[in-house]
């Protein structure tokens, strides 16, 4: 029949390319070339007060500035990222992890109170910037009109609790996206394992050990991957908070990037520098959490229940 479908062509790969050049080169144009040009530029001395025309090859110049500790401000803001990262998704897990196990069970209004749940995730994140920096002033802020109940007041934005503040934010905003993933991983993870373990004799401990936590793997190793990724490169809500102050306290490498570029210098050289070094950071990072995780292939669940049998007999 003419015009048949079934044909060679139709499986071809100059036909498939048909299909995929569109994707490719939309990937190209927004991912690949700017990171080309992230990396040249990185490599020059181009500043905003001179003029593209009058960049020069620097080499490795601007990142001996970062690593050697020209630029003061570079190794703090290694440190402050990697204390908020550590804090922020550790709180994001433990919390939403509790969060997608209530939501696991029965509970009364469950729609209403998920609806409430993705409520942060809906809000645009400079609006929540704004919204939390009311919240935490001083003088007329919400919490401290709370805390006055009680006759205490504190700084939230200060030197001694900014960053504590800003983890707080984060935590609020994102800890509705870890539990909701794992709520997801949760929901897929069938019956039957925990009924055989029941009639093993497991507790509720023991379940939660030897067959909850090894089939949500999976799922904990994204969700926390993809946090990760988001905390190394937030920007509009710790902006608008605290614009990294006071003094550098909240000054991520984000923030880094953007004063460093934009803000007072115009040494797009060595912002670019300092973002490349933010990349490296995020891929070391990713690398390091995958080892660490050891992905490896799943234990299946009859062997767990065993497992879980064999201590129970064993306590007898």
């Amino acid at each position: 029949m003419s015009g048949s479908r079934s044909g060679p062509y139709w499986t071809s790969r100059s036909y498939l390319l048909r299909f995929l050049l569109p994707a490719m080169i939309t990937l190209v144009l927004i991912v690949i070339v700017p990171m080309v040009f992230l990396w040249y530029v990185g490599f020059t001395d181009y500043d905003l007060g001179k003029g593209w025309e009058q960049r020069r090859f620097v080499g490795l110049a601007n990142f001996l500035m970062l690593f050697s500790g020209v630029d003061r401000d570079f190794w703090p803001a290694v440190l402050t990222t990697l204390i908020f990262l550590a804090a922020s998704v550790t709180l994001e897990f433990a919390i939403g992890l509790a969060i997608a196990m209530l939501f696991n069970r029965r509970i009364v209004a469950k729609p209403v109170w998920m609806a409430f749940l993705i409520l942060p995730l809906t809000i645009t994140p400079a609006v929540i910037g704004l919204m939390w920096k009311l919240m935490y002033n001083t003088e007329y802020g919400v919490l401290n009109f709370l805390l006055g109940l009680i006759q205490t007041k504190v700084n939230w934005l200060g030197p001694q609790s900014a960053l504590v503040s800003v983890i707080l934010v984060d935590v609020w905003q994102w800890t509705p996206f870890v539990a909701l993933m794992l709520y997801a991983g949760l929901q897929a993870i069938s019956i039957e394992p925990y009924e055989s373990a029941r009639i093993d004799g497991a507790s509720s401990l023991q379940l939660f050990r030897y067959i909850t936590l090894p089939l949500l793997k999976p799922m904990i190793v994204v969700a926390l991957l993809l946090r990760s990724i988001d905390a190394l490169r937030i920007f509009d809500t710790v902006y608008v908070l605290t614009k990294g102050g006071p003094g550098n306290i909240t000054e991520l490498l984000s923030l880094h990037v953007y004063r460093v570029g934009f803000e007072h210098t115009g040494w797009i050289g060595r912002s670019s520098a300092v973002a490349i070094a933010l990349l490296i950071l995020a891929t070391l990072i990713t690398t390091l959490f995958m080892r660490v995780v050891n992905i490896t292939k799943p234990v299946p669940a009859a062997a767990r229940i065993e497992e879980v049998g064999r201590d129970e007999r064993s306590k007898r």
